[in-house]
């Protein structure tokens, strides 16, 4: 059998080529849209692992950072309480040294130079009294060592088994050995109950002579409490120091009768304050702080003010500036009503009544009105008695 050849007009083989031509292209196309298809969904894929590990990296970074701050944050925190440990620490041995320094240069100055081997002592107290007096007031003094303040052997006595000091604090003349001085001196060598002060006397600097008082006193005596008091005043002492020995156990307190007057800008007013614009408006009050009459503050904040009596800010007002030089201090202020009574018959009817006055005046006078002539009259009728003095619990 014979095959059949099928041929083709020459005419429709370009034809057939183009046509095939065309199939191949659509078909490669479809082939490699496919291909690229894919790779673009394998590289989206491979993207998205890629960003998955990099989050799931970059949160355990973050979280390993966010412990590793919290332990930082932690470690700082005892720092800082360890610091502030520290910080007081060095506070209390620096007013110590500071204590212990003048006391070193008060006794060169008193007494025999301390060997090398030698350190100064200072007195153990309880509580050291300053009476604020001047050189006019002679019958002052004598009033009170009349009344409620012990004399001779009393006074020593009074020291040593109650560790009660009581002196009148003064400083000197403007003139070196002026008449004033040299008749303080014969005073002093009589009575033997003076604290002599390395100040100027004046009626305007009576807050540095505060500031002096307390350097003074504190390089002289350990007391658990210093106390500031008018020549003008009546004070029970018995009542005084038991009153103080309830404040024994607190490190820092300010006690007295608190007040917070105006500040008077008036220039022809008797307590005038220069400085009145740092209150604020006009009309604007003091801070609380206790009545100049009688004060007592404890060791560490007499302490406070030996060291850094030198930058310490002076007002006006005696009582103002030692209120504010415990501004921004942890102080504890107490304010004790019987530290501020006034004068018969307002002191007799407490003393009745159980309730003994611990310091009698008049607010009128800043102090008891004509207390030379008025002092005994007040001591009969609001005094303790004397037995009162001696059987004080401290």
């Amino acid at each position: 059998m014979k095959s059949k050849t099928v041929k083709v007009s020459v005419k429709w083989i370009p034809i057939f080529s183009i046509s095939f031509f065309l199939i191949g292209m659509l078909l490669t196309n479809r082939f490699w849209g496919s291909l690229e298809s894919n790779n673009q969904l394998i590289t989206q894929q491979r993207r998205e692992q890629e960003l998955q590990i990099v989050s799931e990296d970059c949160n355990t970074k973050k979280k390993k950072a966010e412990d590793k701050d919290n332990d930082v944050m932690k470690e700082v925190y005892k720092t800082h309480e360890a610091i502030q440990g520290l910080d007081k620490s060095i506070s209390m041995l620096q007013m110590e040294l500071s204590a212990s320094r003048s006391a070193q240069e008060k006794s060169r100055g008193d007494g025999p130079t301390p060997t090398a081997n030698q350190e100064p002592v200072r007195k153990k107290a309880f509580m050291v009294i300053g009476i604020n007096t001047a050189f006019s007031s002679r019958k002052r003094r004598d009033s009170v060592r009349e009344t409620w303040m012990p004399r001779g052997d009393k006074l020593l006595r009074l020291e040593e088994e109650k560790g009660i000091v009581v002196r009148f604090m003064i400083g000197h003349s403007a003139t070196s050995n002026s008449i004033l001085d040299r008749a303080l001196d014969s005073e002093e060598a009589q009575h033997k109950d003076f604290l002599r002060l390395e100040h100027v006397e004046g009626y305007h600097e009576l807050s540095a002579k505060t500031k002096i008082f307390f350097a003074t006193a504190v390089a002289k005596w350990d007391a658990d409490f210093y106390v500031k008091v008018d020549d003008d005043v009546h004070v029970n002492l018995g009542t005084f120091a038991a009153t103080l020995a309830r404040h024994r156990s607190k490190p820092r307190v300010y006690i007295g009768c608190m007040k917070s007057g105006p500040v008077l800008a008036q220039k022809s007013v008797k307590y005038h304050e220069p400085e009145y614009w740092k209150f604020g408006e006009e009309g604007n009050k003091y801070f609380r702080h206790a009545t100049g009459q009688i004060y007592a503050i404890s060791k560490d904040l007499a302490t406070y003010i030996s060291i850094n009596q030198h930058i310490l800010h002076k007002h006006a007002n005696e009582d103002v500036s030692l209120g504010s030089w415990f501004i921004g201090l942890e102080v504890e202020h107490i304010d004790e009503r019987n530290m501020c009574c006034g004068t018969p018959p307002d002191c007799e009817w407490k003393a009745q009544a159980g309730n003994v006055c611990i310091a009698s005046f008049d607010w009128s006078c800043s102090g008891i009105c004509k207390s030379v002539e008025k002092i005994k009259f007040v001591h009969e009728q609001c005094g303790e008695g004397e037995e009162a003095l001696w059987h004080a619990l401290l």
